[in-house]
């Protein structure tokens, strides 16, 4: 009998452009950062994330979705939980350069679980 793989639920608040690349990779990984973008921010709770996918997203881009995910939990113990903001607003920081490895320790895919326009 095969030990379960504790896993570690994450959400990310995206836009139409980032969702169509994570189409790209079959839902199971997140797409390389921009130059721009140093840091790659998954989030602890679905109610921060719905914040960000209607209230940033939508204005932004037209449209905003709420994605839920599993990640290895051993792996994310090397990233601390940032608070970004009050007690429920709190976030993981990977940085670019790791994405990758990240990604193969998602477990599943990646689905929408909110969308806003």
């Amino acid at each position: 009998m095969t030990e379960r793989q504790a896993t570690t639920t994450l959400w990310r608040p995206t836009g139409p452009e980032e969702l169509e690349l994570v189409r790209a990779l079959d839902w199971r990984g997140w797409p390389p950062r921009l130059p721009d973008q140093p840091i790659f921010y998954p989030v602890l709770n679905e109610e921060y994330a719905v914040r960000i996918a209607r209230d940033w997203n939508v204005p932004h881009s037209g449209a905003g979705f709420v994605t839920r995910f599993e990640v290895d939990s051993a792996f994310l113990s090397r990233y601390p939980v940032r608070q970004a903001g009050g007690r429920t607003i709190v976030e993981l920081w990977v940085p670019a350069e790791e994405l990758e490895e990240f990604n193969a320790h998602i477990v599943g895919r990646i689905e929408v679980v909110h969308a806003f326009t």
